[in-house]
């Protein structure tokens, strides 16, 4: 699956005008500007990994809502009282 995976990456890389530019840009650049460039790209991956995590998330908790009801106002403050039972 990995492989496939890293496959269509690689054919999206190819086809996509703008990491076309990117390379045909680091091509150009020093060691250093090449390397600042690559830390940069790696903070964006991480935050974009971290955003579809916080998406997910989300997503699953209102999918999946851990929240109780309660008809009463006393069996409210009862399950407050016992809530570490």
């Amino acid at each position: 699956m990995s492989e496939t995976l890293i496959e269509t990456s690689h054919e999206a890389a190819v086809t996509n005008p703008d990491i076309k530019r990117i390379n045909e840009l680091l091509a150009e650049l020093s060691p250093e500007r090449v390397k600042e460039a690559a830390d940069y790209i790696a903070y964006l991956a991480e935050k974009e990994r971290k955003h579809k995590a916080f998406v997910e998330e989300t997503l699953d908790i209102i999918a999946n809502p851990d929240y109780l009801t309660f008809d009463t106002v006393e069996e409210a403050m009862e399950a407050i009282r016992n809530w570490e039972e």
